[in-house]
């Protein structure tokens, strides 16, 4: 039967409130009408700061802004904010920093949602809307002293006494994750050490399996501690060097990071798997733990009849000794209606990695039981449907990327921003994908019909095509043709997550005389500039291919921004809008002089944020006056970027020392070797936007 559009908007409010709440409120209740936070001091990797307790009498957001805040710059100081928060007391809110940051005071404020978008537009609108709730004329807030160093968070675990898997680590600088049995709480700083991972990168890591090199013996407690690499060789030299170099990281009370995980070892396998919608080519188990590896099986129902071979859908690659989560299982053979699954352990009784348990007939890789031998196993219904994995990524405001979806028919997935948790289920759709065939698709790119100038929550929702056109008509339909596919509870299939916006820019085609570009519209969290490239980017050429720069532009949004060429157009050409930043805070536009050391452009994860524009040059007199009447083959001769000449279209003579020293040698050149790795994804821009 089909749901009426106001049942269904009924519907998707309610999960969507559930989804975008779970970001960070543990706890919201009623109670003063006065805003107030709690922030205490305390140390951060760098990428999250947790707020102790904000409450928001009428509902909004609470954002971290740095110490530059004192100084004046309010705009410019915000390196963060929450998900949307409801009306009430919301307490241990994890906020995630889009800007990378050092240690010093940051201010967290409470800030209104004056639009009643649920979305946080108090830069983009240069501080118009969202701005902060005040008591008694005073600014809702409070400081505290950051310390970004390192956090590392792990739960008690069952153990083989090989492994131990720690669930977070977030480092500022890159380092190790090291496991020290309990013996550390005797002194034994180098001899409680069990095992140590591979060089991590600064950043945020989940799952990270830590080998032991001297296996546990028994139960224990151990503590996984956040190291530094002092010496920057990549290479763990902390007791090689008996300590003098690649110490562990320290939190704001100069205590060392780490956490106390209880190990119990433990030969029973076990299983996780929940009830779940699926587009029937795919299920994510939540858990397993396989004491000696192995694999984790798919068996549908028939199991129950004993069809032992015939049930198996599908199973997982190798898994290495230890817990794994969230172990994604693609069908060999999908499920075309609803059924319950059976999760099961298997075993690789002949340690080569391959799942030989059907090929066997059962006399090999057979399922781990328990003592009293049972199979290790657990069942949940799957509703054929759809499924989504969605998770927070940086975005250049025009596009985000959907990391996998699976449908079951064909149909798209959509886009809605946190307006839909209040209500606007057709005005919170952002964005939908083309049409999608049914089965697995992975990393599908979105282009927004709204960009995004702010951070925001967003919910990835695949949508049938219920009219069969592989049109997107929903919105068009008012929710009559089109809708979302649903869980077994008739709820819309959903996945929320952040996307982090830092900057934004919109370039549209004009004509112009060759001497300035106007750029509509671009947004910049932290100031800089907008450059002009000529299409000659595309080639590499990163530096030459500069024609211009705006004058610097403070935090916020400015539009129509008129860019005076340095280096003049003369003829028609493709020119990227870019979004620069100054790093150095001089106000001055360094990346060319720098040869990329400054002043580097703000990026996302498909590359630097800029806008491409097609430029139409008005007919003149320049070619006239300059060649007598062979105008065009004389601007071709005398262009920068005509690629007729050994050297990218310029004489040895108008070569600049940039250009000299980058040629065949790039990666030497402070700052060109990240930049020069987009030159790809720029060209397939450009390809892409010259496709008839």
């Amino acid at each position: 039967m089909r749901k009426s559009a106001l049942t269904l908007a009924m519907t998707v409010v309610v999960v969507v409130s559930a989804v975008a709440g779970a970001t960070g409120a543990v706890a919201a209740q009623s109670g003063t009408n006065e805003a107030s936070v709690s922030f205490a001091d305390g140390a951060s990797g760098g990428s999250t700061v947790v707020v102790d307790e904000v409450h928001l009498p009428d509902g909004g957001f609470v954002t971290i802004h740095d110490d530059s805040l004192t100084d004046g710059n309010t705009l410019g100081s915000v390196v963060g904010t929450s998900a949307y928060l409801d009306a009430g007391t919301h307490e241990n809110v994890t906020v995630e920093l889009t800007d990378a940051v050092e240690s010093g005071t940051f201010h967290a404020m409470a800030h209104r949602d004056t639009d009643d978008d649920r979305a946080y537009t108090f830069v983009s609108s240069n501080g118009e809307a969202d701005g902060p709730y005040t008591v008694d004329g005073d600014i809702a807030m409070d400081d505290a002293n950051v310390t970004v160093s390192a956090s590392v968070s792990g739960t008690d675990q069952p153990g083989e006494g090989e492994y131990v898997i720690v669930d977070r680590v977030e480092l500022s600088e890159g380092g190790f994750v090291t496991v020290h049995d309990s013996s550390l709480a005797d002194g034994a700083v180098f001899d409680s050490i069990r095992g140590t991972t591979e060089y991590l990168e600064a950043g945020v890591h989940e799952d990270v399996r830590v080998r032991l090199d001297d296996p546990l013996q028994n139960d224990d407690t151990v503590f996984a501690m956040a190291h530094q690499d002092t010496n920057d060789n990549q290479a763990y030299d902390f007791p090689s060097s008996e300590g003098s170099e690649d110490g562990p990281y320290l939190d704001a009370d100069d205590e060392i990071v780490m956490t106390g995980i209880d190990v119990e070892l433990d030969d029973d396998a076990r299983a996780s798997f929940d009830a779940q919608s699926s587009g029937g080519n795919a299920v994510v188990v939540d858990e397993v733990y396989l004491p000696e590896g192995g694999f984790v099986t798919m068996h549908d129902s028939s199991l129950a009849d004993g069809a032992t071979f015939d049930s198996i859908r599908g199973t997982s690659a190798y898994l290495e000794p230890g817990i794994h989560r969230d172990v994604v299982v693609e069908l060999d053979d999908p499920l075309t209606e609803d059924d319950a699954l059976f999760a099961m352990a298997h075993r690789d009784t002949n340690d080569n990695e391959a799942y030989d348990f059907p090929s066997s007939d059962g006399s090999e890789d057979g399922p781990y039981t328990t003592d009293s031998s049972d199979i290790v196993m657990d069942d949940g219904n799957v509703t054929v449907s759809a499924g989504v994995a969605f998770e927070t990524a940086d975005s250049d405001g025009a596009t985000v990327t959907v990391e996998r979806v699976d449908l079951s028919q064909g149909g798209f997935v959509t886009i809605h921003d946190a307006s839909l948790g209040g209500g606007a289920v057709f005005d919170s759709v952002r964005g939908t994908s083309a049409y999608l065939e049914a089965g697995v698709h992975e990393d599908v790119t979105i282009e927004l019909d709204e960009p995004l100038t702010d951070t925001e929550q967003l919910v990835a929702m695949p949508h049938r095509d219920t009219n069969g056109n592989e049109a997107y008509d929903f919105v068009d339909s008012e929710g009559d043709a089109d809708g979302p596919f649903l869980t077994g509870e008739d709820a819309p299939v959903t996945a929320g997550t952040s996307a982090q916006v830092t900057a934004f820019v919109a370039a549209t085609a004009q004509e112009t005389d060759g001497d300035t570009v106007v750029v509509d519209e671009v947004t910049l969290h932290d100031g800089g500039f907008v450059t002009v490239h000529d299409s000659s980017l595309a080639d590499g050429a990163v530096f030459d291919s500069i024609r211009g720069t705006s004058a610097y532009l403070g935090p916020g949004t400015h539009t129509d921004v008129e860019i005076a060429l340095d280096d003049p157009l003369t003829e028609d050409d493709s020119v990227f809008a870019m979004a620069h930043r100054d790093t150095n805070g001089n106000e001055a536009y360094d990346f060319p002089g720098s040869d990329g050391a400054d002043d580097g452009p703000y990026a996302a994860a498909s590359g630097p944020v800029m806008s491409a524009a097609d430029l139409t040059v008005a007919s003149g007199e320049m070619g006239d006056e300059t060649d007598g009447g062979d105008g065009d083959d004389a601007d071709d001769d005398m262009s920068d970027d005509d690629g007729m000449s050994d050297d990218d279209g310029m004489s040895d003579d108008e070569m600049s020392d940039d250009e000299a020293s980058d040629d065949g040698s790039g990666d030497e050149a402070p700052g060109f070797g990240a930049v020069v790795a987009l030159v790809a994804l720029i060209a397939v821009a450009l390809v892409a936007r010259r496709r008839p």
